[in-house]
């Protein structure tokens, strides 16, 4: 079998940040998958599922809900190995355009108080394994080490 584009990339040179992954055309629209990695693979150890689960229930919700990109959202969720999240979006994007969207995202997860969306036995099939403080403190870290400041080298997949 041939492999896949994603298996294709270094990640042992592969650095936290945001990063297009892939752009698929679905008819005559563009459907832009970014990889958002969040802890460094295989240095860095990698999310719990509390977290990993928290963070998928409120960034779903929140994109779902943006003034913006509610129509836009495809998918949010996590990666099998748990170092970051996929984002599809309808559209033709670069990984510059998308930052002022996480910022804002990771904002309200940081900031986020209250019951988590959709963690309730009759809306979720694992509602127990929640982790919101921890979800919040990987938004935190996110936000100060990656997005607030992000350059070139966390915006483009390393060669």
């Amino acid at each position: 079998m041939k492999q896949i584009a994603s298996f294709t990339i270094d990640h042992m040179r592969l650095l936290r940040g945001v990063y297009v992954s892939r752009k698929d055309k679905i008819g005559s629209e563009i459907i832009t998958t970014f990889d958002i990695r969040m802890t460094q693979p295989n240095f860095e150890p990698v999310m719990l599922t509390g977290e990993v689960h928290t963070i998928e229930h409120l960034a779903a919700t929140y994109l779902r809900n943006h003034v913006d990109f509610a129509e836009k959202t495809v998918y949010f969720g996590p990666m099998g190995c748990r170092t970051g999240f996929y984002l599809l979006l309808g559209g033709d994007y670069e990984s510059k355009d998308i930052i002022p969207l996480l910022t804002e995202l990771y904002e309200f997860i940081r900031d986020f108080t209250g019951d988590i969306p959709g963690a309730s036995a009759e809306n979720c099939g694992n509602y127990s394994d929640m982790n919101l403080e921890l979800a919040k403190n990987y938004a935190q870290k996110f936000l100060d080490e990656i997005l607030y400041n992000i350059d070139e080298v966390h915006l483009t997949y390393p060669e």
